[in-house]
């Protein structure tokens, strides 16, 4: 028996650190990178897209709002009370949609994460979540485009955004941002390397691969397990690549990363407060069917990792 366990340790330790060393320089990359945006071009991301409010950008706006959305650098609970007073500066409720949806799936951290999993998937990671953020303002502008009906409600939301970024020495502000990264993100990182580890162990690759290669129930269930196990997208990266290259679709994979950051419970919690229940489950409803619908259509075009 300790022969056993001895020869299972060893083999959990080479799987961990062929996995660590892959994916490990993303993670570090992502952090230094995600703090330097924080830092030194947060407020001036805001500030531009504050600017907008005035301007007559029609549809195109949208797709600004949304682009700007992907690199904000905040969690959603930072993003919120930033929102709520772009709302009362009289921003429109599409573009804040826009703004807030590919926030909520994507920020300059996570995309660099996401270069582990290959230029494809890299590729089709920041334009699904850009469109995604798109969509939602788009269907935001068609169905609340009367002053009177709103998406948004900041009435009921009471936090407040804190800014830890304020150490009067910009190379010690900088350091502060890195070190509550790792923080936030490390224990996610190693965890999601773990959880790797055992699926390459113990988990048969063929029975997996056939579960998601399957192009329309394999999107679907990608969808759906995306709701559950989705904590921190530093994460799930290990395990999304190992699912990949085991044989998942192109389009589960797409799937799994849109419900994954847009289910996600902290997420949830925030968006229940200012959508209000109708709209929440709208939400919940646009996010899985923008996720099935975009992974049908990656497949459909026959993209693979």
């Amino acid at each position: 028996m300790t022969k056993i366990i001895r020869n299972q340790l060893v083999y959990f330790w080479y799987y961990f650190e062929i996995q660590f060393n892959q994916i490990f320089i993303y993670w570090v990359i992502g952090i230094v990178i995600g703090s330097v945006i924080s830092v030194f071009a947060k407020d001036k991301i805001h500030n531009l897209f504050m600017k907008m409010k005035d301007k007559n950008f029609g549809i195109i706006g949208i797709f600004i709002a949304s682009l700007l959305g992907t690199l904000s650098p905040l969690c959603m609970y930072g993003t919120i009370p930033i929102a709520a007073s772009f709302s009362k500066g009289g921003m429109k409720d599409d573009w804040l949609a826009a703004f807030m949806m590919s926030s909520i799936l994507l920020n300059p951290q996570l995309l660099i994460y996401s270069s582990a999993l290959g230029n494809t998937a890299l590729l089709i990671r920041l334009n699904v979540c850009i469109l995604g953020g798109f969509f939602a303002g788009l269907l935001v502008r068609i169905f609340y485009n009367r002053k009177e009906k709103t998406f948004f409600n900041f009435d009921k939301f009471e936090g407040k955004s804190h800014n830890h970024d304020t150490d009067p020495n910009m190379f010690m502000r900088l350091l502060k941002n890195i070190g509550r990264n790792i923080k936030a993100t490390g224990l996610y990182f190693l965890l999601g390397i773990v959880i790797t580890v055992l699926f390459q162990m113990y988990i048969p690759q063929e029975g997996f691969a056939n579960l998601f290669s399957n192009k329309g129930f394999g999107v679907l269930m990608a969808a759906t397990i995306g709701v559950p196990i989705y904590v921190c997208g530093g994460g799930t990266i290990p395990l999304l690549q190992e699912w990949l290259h085991s044989g998942m679709s192109m389009g589960a994979g797409t799937a799994f990363m849109i419900t994954g950051p847009g289910t996600k419970v902290t997420n949830l919690g925030a968006l229940k407060i200012i959508l209000g229940i109708k709209n929440f489950i709208i939400y919940l409803a646009y996010i899985i069917a923008f996720a099935c619908v975009s992974g049908w259509l990656i497949d459909f075009i026959g993209l693979t990792v």
